[in-house]
């Protein structure tokens, strides 16, 4: 049995590795993978200081974490997710939250910078003063709160994983917004711009279509729900056939 084993952080820097195939004798669990590459980066350079960061490793099979007795099968994808303190007795960087206050991005970003980073990108989505012509007065924001903050995990555990980047910070607000606030702040830490300008574009285009999060704008001269972007085919009903 073949699985494809990702590394990200300090164990990507060490190793020197980005990905690799591993063979695996027969069926095997997430929890006896892990002791396999332990040993073996045991007798290498890469072992010295990374006592804490096995011991605080978390797995994502898939893009979904796993826990140590789950079962691999062949062509499985493995992620070995170091803490993302980047050792023990530091407080976790990550803020995905959805809130009912004012966002100040300046505390945010400066929350998300690291020494090992070259760059951070940030969106910022604020309220403009008016939609096709129409002048705004404010906007009215509301969720399923519960899945959307789910869902923002999600996103950030995936952005992550699928560009490399080291951290994501993401913000979105609720309720009544005055011209010019914030709604929604990302914040992407990486070692390299690219990665961080993908990754920001990448999470606001998926938050606005699959997040459950709606939008009521009112204008000088009414109100209205702001219209949403189609769901991607994989969850929308009506793209699947199952709305006759």
């Amino acid at each position: 049995m073949q699985v494809r084993v990702l590394y990200f952080g300090v164990l990507k820097e060490r190793s020197n590795v980005a990905e690799e195939t591993v063979e695996l004798s027969g069926s095997a669990t997430v929890g006896e993978l892990v002791r396999v590459l332990r040993e073996r980066s045991s007798k290498t350079p890469m072992a010295s200081g990374l006592e804490n960061v096995w011991q605080g490793l978390a797995v994502a099979v898939n893009r979904e974490y796993a826990s140590a007795d789950a079962m691999l099968c062949d062509g499985d994808e493995v992620a070995l997710l170091p803490p993302v303190s980047g050792g023990a007795g530091a407080e976790a960087v990550r803020r995905i939250e959805i809130v009912d206050e004012a966002i100040d991005a300046d505390v945010v970003v400066r929350a998300v910078k690291a020494g090992s980073d070259g760059a951070v990108c940030v969106f910022d989505g604020i309220v403009r003063d008016n939609t096709r012509g129409r002048r705004t007065l404010y906007l009215d924001y509301e969720a399923y709160r519960e899945m959307a903050l789910a869902q923002m995990h999600r996103l950030a555990d995936e952005a992550v994983a699928k560009f490399g980047v080291r951290e994501v910070a993401l913000v979105h607000r609720l309720g009544r917004l005055q011209v010019g606030e914030t709604s929604v702040l990302i914040a992407v830490a990486s070692a390299h711009r690219a990665a961080a300008f993908d990754a920001c574009r990448w999470l606001i285009d998926t938050l606005k279509k699959t997040v459950p999060i709606w939008k009521r704008e009112t204008f000088a001269d009414g109100a209205v729900w702001a219209d949403g972007e189609p769901f991607p085919e994989e969850i929308g009903l009506a793209s699947r056939g199952d709305v006759r």
